[in-house]
């Protein structure tokens, strides 16, 4: 029981910090507008939107959450609260979660390219949803990663180990939160004894 009401607490915890409860509203949105009719659910069109957004959840953190500071002080506190004082302090959790003013634009762009590009309206919503799941789940294991709670499966207890070591060993390597798969092609994937400690890893440009 006690550990009933613990789970629940860390799930309402959850829904209280950054975009979480936004993007379960729109899921369940879009659940919805499948399930009336007014758009067709297009299954492989989510696939895929779950496949991009895997794809740039490694390449943001890399190559856009790791990058070098600019020198113009309001783009420096955006890359600071995105993602830099993240690593400087891993567990608060108003640093964790992607906020909702960065996350509702970004979508929404996302959603307007979907459409430019496909022209049609199911394949746009249904790549969105995608991506929506993806975000959510991601958010999750982020979530979990860094929280004094031991997930449930071998998986869940691996890849929790897997993200902290791009926290507490080594910034340059472990990129995927989610999963590895990305870190395997973008050859950031190491064992852990191959990989000294960085000492930039908490504080990343100084």
């Amino acid at each position: 029981m006690r550990n009933n009401a613990a789970s629940g607490r860390i799930f309402v915890e959850f829904f209280r910090h950054g975009s979480n409860a936004l993007i379960a509203g729109l899921l369940l949105g879009g659940a919805g507008i499948f399930l009336s009719g007014q758009v067709a659910l297009r299954a492989p069109a989510v696939a895929l939107g779950l496949v991009i957004f895997f794809v740039s959840e490694y390449t943001t953190h890399r190559f856009f959450f790791h990058a070098r500071p600019f020198a113009a002080g309001m783009v420096r506190r955006f890359q600071h609260r995105m993602h830099y004082d993240h690593h400087r302090e891993p567990n608060r959790l108003d640093l964790l979660f992607l906020p909702p003013w960065f996350v509702a634009p970004v979508f929404a762009l996302y959603g307007l390219a979907y459409y430019i590009i496909t022209r049609d309206t199911a394949i746009a919503v249904s790549l969105l949803f995608g991506n929506l799941l993806g975000l959510l789940y991601y958010e999750w294991v982020h979530y979990v990663a860094h929280i004094p709670f031991v997930p449930l499966t071998p998986y869940g207890r691996w890849i929790k180990k897997y993200h902290l070591l791009h926290h507490f060993k080594n910034e340059r390597y472990w990129f995927g939160v989610t999963n590895p798969s990305m870190d395997v092609m973008g050859a950031t994937l190491k064992e852990r004894a191959a990989v000294g400690r960085s000492a930039t890893v908490k504080d990343l440009f100084g």
